[in-house]
């Protein structure tokens, strides 16, 4: 199906293109459309061609060490895949099928190169558009990969927290409380051998004093130290529950191809005994 040029305008992929370089463009690549859940190609398929969607999305998956589905990524209007299989000429790494019906422009190498020998400038436009792709989808690995509930509040953390965890972990600590009762037993014995001459007689209403004074400051820094406890749990939950989510997606996944499987069995089925003599009585 051939493409419209004011189509190629509205992907952002080729938005830096100017009327020419769209013209010719729109000469050499073809629109394709897909129905929901309609394969694109499979991996291993010869890499000759990529995709850019107009409309719709597409599904794009690789199957893992165990063989379960993995999600890549879900371009939608405006976004592609299949481009780097097809400027490498290798066969693609991932399944592609779309979710709901879907519009395409399909592209393959002698397009581009038919597009930059015309239009030189036109390859540092899409080069341009490729790399921001490319650096989100490393940004995207980086983030995904970094989620470890304690790195991502230590990076966050500032010096009165981490002074607030330091406090609460030694105030909690068997070094603080043997430190402190020595503490106490020597003032009040250095107190009571000194008799009159002690700066702080029995029953040591400075020392009640000074202990007051270091509950009442102790008490908000331990409670600023559970606030962060708190947020690290908070955090670990909500990383465990997309994990929960996904490993729910995937189960569903797999009950859904299940029951096509079996739909399928049970299709093959009714047509053996309808074709096989005998097979009805």
């Amino acid at each position: 199906m051939a493409c419209d040029p004011d189509l190629l305008r509205e992907v952002p992929l080729f938005a830096r293109l100017d009327d020419d370089e769209i013209a010719v463009l729109a000469g050499q690549v073809e629109v394709r459309r897909f129905a929901p859940r309609q394969r694109i190609y499979r991996i291993g398929d010869e890499a000759g061609r990529a995709y850019v969607v107009v409309s719709g999305s597409v599904r794009v998956t690789t199957v893992d060490d165990d063989h379960q589905d993995v999600l890549v990524d879900e371009p939608s209007a405006g976004e592609f895949f299949g481009f780097a299989s097809m400027l490498e000429g290798t066969p693609h790494q991932t399944n592609a099928m779309s979710v709901d019906d879907a519009v395409c422009v399909e592209v393959d190498q002698h397009d581009i190169f038919t597009l930059v020998e015309r239009k030189p400038h036109s390859a540092m436009d899409m080069l341009a558009v490729l790399g921001r792709q490319f650096h989100a989808s490393q940004h995207l690995v980086r983030v995904r990969a970094a989620r470890n509930p304690n790195d991502l509040i230590e990076a966050e953390e500032t010096i009165g927290e981490r002074v607030a965890d330091a406090v609460a972990s030694f105030g909690g600590s068997w070094t603080f409380i043997i430190t402190f009762l020595t503490g106490l037993v020597i003032y009040a014995m250095t107190n009571v051998v000194l008799g009159r001459r002690a700066w702080d007689p029995y029953p040591f209403i400075l020392l009640n004093l000074m202990l007051s004074m270091l509950a009442a400051l102790q008490a908000p820094v331990i409670m600023m130290s559970q606030n962060r406890q708190d947020k690290k749990d908070r955090l670990r939950g909500e990383l465990d529950f997309d994990v929960n989510r996904r490993a729910e997606a995937e189960v569903q996944t797999l009950s859904r191809k299940l029951n096509v499987l079996t739909d399928k069995m049970d299709d093959l089925e009714e047509l053996l005994r309808g074709r096989l003599p005998g097979a009805a009585r």
